[in-house]
């Protein structure tokens, strides 16, 4: 299921299959929601991380922890979107998130992908040599 799966603008392999998505991480989106966030989830960890994709270097943990990482802002973009989070209307049709509404999606993505890096050091923000 996941061979369909590409990175961005349909450039090459995705970095994190649908297969891992489902049974590494647990995710309950489908393919094509999945697919949809992924582009936005791998923005979003590349800049955390300064990596958009696993490095052959790391060790598989470190590497699990990055998909899980891109997994977790996956949900989050398609549940909110990259736009600012809360409620819309159409007619007498409405819908309202939970989440305050000062928030952007990006900013939900961002802190989910976070939870997944904690304690790996890919997030390490100081000077490297």
């Amino acid at each position: 299921m996941s061979e369909g799966l590409t990175g961005a603008a349909g450039c090459g392999p995705a970095p994190v299959s649908y297969d891992f998505y489902l049974d590494g991480y647990g995710g309950a989106l489908a393919a094509e929601a999945f697919a949809e966030a992924l582009p936005a989830a791998v923005r979003c960890v590349g800049g955390l991380t300064g990596r958009r994709e696993p490095d052959p270097r790391w060790d598989e943990g470190v590497a699990d922890a990055w998909r899980r990482a891109v997994c977790a802002a996956a949900d989050a973009f398609a549940e909110y979107g990259e736009g600012r989070v809360g409620g819309f209307s159409v007619g007498s049709f409405s819908v309202t998130n939970y989440r305050d509404e000062g928030t952007t999606g990006s900013v939900v993505a961002r802190e989910a992908a976070l939870a997944e890096l904690a304690g790996t050091g890919l997030c390490f923000s100081g000077v490297r040599r």
